[in-house]
């Protein structure tokens, strides 16, 4: 069985080329993404075996999503197909500065949102598996989903094995009061939180102390951000907290870095300044790497350092999925040359 287990949606992406915006397509080019899927597969890519737990329509889309998946190198035998509900999309229109990147979804009525308690076999799928990785996506899709959810901690817990959760708030699919009062209790279950400044601060009303500058941008120094960590390991009592912080001065250009609060300490790795192809899924990459370097080197600090350079690599591909290979993120974190390989 596989090492790392994901429960989550998976849509498919149709985003017009060139930069056209949705009314001016005449043609979409199609990815496969979903925050948990994207975690299964970076964490293939590293060399774990993972498996994706999810409900796919019977239709041509259905088994489309399970063919990447399998492209993909991720164990797709734990997927539910069920002849209710539909494949999940979403339409990305990409900016560039002064306009912004957009998605609108179109996911509503989703199999997996139709998902029920008791459909998923979870004892047999934690069978032998060593990490479990789930998001706030995926209980903010359907009341049922949240159950499901929560039955999905429940027994990853029962079986031993350690849970990493994204808390990955979306406006789009449920208000912060709601989120937070699903969320709050499934916290007992989660080992490492993995999480944005933003997003605890308002799923759990634990924020940062900054100030806003002559442009409107908050500004918050790296102790603020440490001590969110703090007090969210202080109230949930976790086995880590990551936290990842992305700086976007332009669309197309961004740094990115985190940091992490384990067993009292806490840890910091290196800023990375990126020259953007899609950003989409970069925080899913970070999850993978944090989990690889945990499973791996049995290290908090090899956890933070993978999962920031997974990332970093992740941004340099398009598409929701991280085509970057173990060697090249290990070469990055070695200080790896501009120059062209050959």
């Amino acid at each position: 069985m596989a090492e790392v287990i994901t429960f989550g949606e998976a849509m498919l992406r149709l985003a017009p080329p060139n930069f056209r915006r949705l009314e001016q397509a005449t043609t979409f080019e199609v990815e496969l993404g979903g925050g948990e899927l994207n975690v299964a597969v970076a964490a293939a890519r590293l060399g774990l075996t993972s498996a994706w737990v999810s409900r796919l329509p019977t239709t041509a889309l259905g088994r489309l999503a399970a063919g990447r998946v399998r492209q993909a190198g991720v164990d797709a035998s734990q997927i539910l197909w069920a002849k209710d509900g539909r494949m999940g999309l979403y339409f990305v229109e990409f900016g560039a500065a002064p306009r912004p990147s957009s998605v609108l979804y179109d996911r509503s009525d989703s199999s997996i949102s139709r998902i029920q308690p008791g459909e998923v076999d979870w004892k047999k799928v934690f069978a032998g598996a060593r990490w479990f990785h789930t998001s706030g996506i995926t209980p903010a899709l359907s009341e049922s989903a949240a159950k499901v959810t929560r039955q999905s901690l429940e027994a990853a817990r029962a079986t031993g094995v350690t849970v990493s959760y994204d808390l990955n708030y979306r406006s789009k699919l449920w208000p912060p009061d709601r989120a937070q009062a699903v969320q709050e209790p499934l916290m007992e279950f989660v080992d490492v939180l993995i999480t944005t400044e933003e997003d605890s601060g308002v799923v759990f009303k634990i924020q940062a102390e900054g100030k806003t500058d002559a442009e409107g941008f908050r500004q918050v120094s790296p102790d603020a951000y440490k001590e969110v960590a703090r007090r969210l390991d202080e109230r949930f009592k976790f086995k880590a907290v990551a936290i990842t912080l992305r700086e976007n001065p332009l669309v197309w250009r961004n740094t990115w870095t985190a940091i992490a609060y384990a067993e009292g300490r806490f840890y910091d790795d290196v800023k990375y300044e990126l020259e953007i192809v899609d950003r989409i899924g970069g925080g899913d990459s970070f999850s993978a790497g944090f989990i690889y370097g945990r499973l791996s080197k049995n290290s908090w600090e090899a956890a933070l350092r993978y999962g920031n350079a997974a990332s970093a690599l992740k941004h340099t591909n398009p598409g929701d999925f991280n085509w970057a290979t173990l060697q090249e993120v290990e070469s990055l974190l070695k200080g790896a040359s501009l120059r062209v390989a050959r």
